[in-house]
């Protein structure tokens, strides 16, 4: 589908960011893919990074701004921002219990439900300073590149 576009290094690169930037995917599935395009490691690390790490600020910045004018559009909106939040304080448990470590840890471990944009939610919704919560994620993220490296140069090295 992207065959086109992923001739050149700087279309591998641009869809490397890309993908990162997609919730639940993140930099869980951008890094991976950017290896199995034939970016360099370093290359494809510092494009999921970046691609992941982007929307951060924005979230924690805007998102009860953005969550404030949908529940003012309609009551599906409203039910939609509803869940969004509860699964914020859900997920903001750890947070709240272990502080700026519990932010790390919450966006490091790349599993379902985790990331950077869940990061950001939960530090929003928490009313974490973006001072603290920003290089929280960037360490969690670090933390994950970390873990889906080893996993994805294990799995290609089985292969």
């Amino acid at each position: 589908m992207l065959e086109w576009f992923t001739r050149t290094v700087l279309g591998r690169m641009t869809a490397t960011f890309a993908i990162s930037m997609i919730p639940i995917v993140e930099l869980r599935g951008g890094l991976p893919y950017g290896i199995a395009l034939g970016l360099s490691y370093p290359l494809a690390l510092a494009c999921a990074l970046a691609g992941n790490f982007l929307p951060v600020p924005f979230i924690i910045i805007y998102i009860k701004r953005v969550f404030a004018w949908l529940r003012k559009k309609s009551d599906k909106f409203d039910r939609i921002v509803t869940a969004l939040e509860t699964k914020a304080h859900l997920k903001g448990r750890v947070v709240t219990k272990y502080r700026w470590i519990g932010l790390v840890i919450l966006v490091g471990i790349p599993l379902p439900g985790t990331g950077a944009w869940t990061g950001a939610l939960v530090a929003a919704i928490l009313d974490m300073r973006a001072r603290y919560a920003i290089p929280a994620i960037l360490l969690g993220l670090l933390m994950a590149a970390a873990i889906i490296t080893a996993a994805t140069f294990g799995i290609i090295h089985l292969i």
